[in-house]
């Protein structure tokens, strides 16, 4: 059984800095492209980051966080990392790692989500 797990949430005051991880574990065959989204209370899911597996990788972010989160993965460990810095109240929302993975229990690759992580910037 294929699981994304996401770490790293919490309380941070304005201007502050978290780091996101999302580890993907179970029978995988393949791991391509990787996803941070957010949901903030009321609104949208929306994209955030996105890295593939392509060497070099390739990175995309969302406007409002260009300059401020940094998406990384570490292959090896299966991992995805969000950096977030300069955290501001609008930051705040339930941050979800999603990933492309061709599990061995799977005829063809898919999305999977975790279960998704709470991040509040606030005073």
């Amino acid at each position: 059984q294929v699981r994304l797990v996401e770490s790293g949430g919490g309380l941070v005051q304005p201007g502050g800095s978290l780091r996101l991880s999302c580890v993907a574990s179970g029978s995988i065959l393949s791991l391509s492209t990787m996803r941070w989204y957010r949901q903030a209370p009321g609104k949208e899911r929306e994209l955030v980051a996105s890295i593939t597996n392509s060497v070099p990788v390739e990175t995309n972010y969302a406007e409002s966080v260009k300059g401020r989160f940094t998406i990384s993965r570490d292959n090896a460990e299966k991992t995805v990392y969000l950096h977030m810095n300069s955290l501001q109240p609008v930051d705040t929302g339930v941050y979800y790692c999603n990933a492309v993975i061709f599990a061995a229990t799977d005829l063809a690759p898919r999305d999977y989500w975790g279960q998704g992580t709470q991040v509040t910037v606030s005073s």
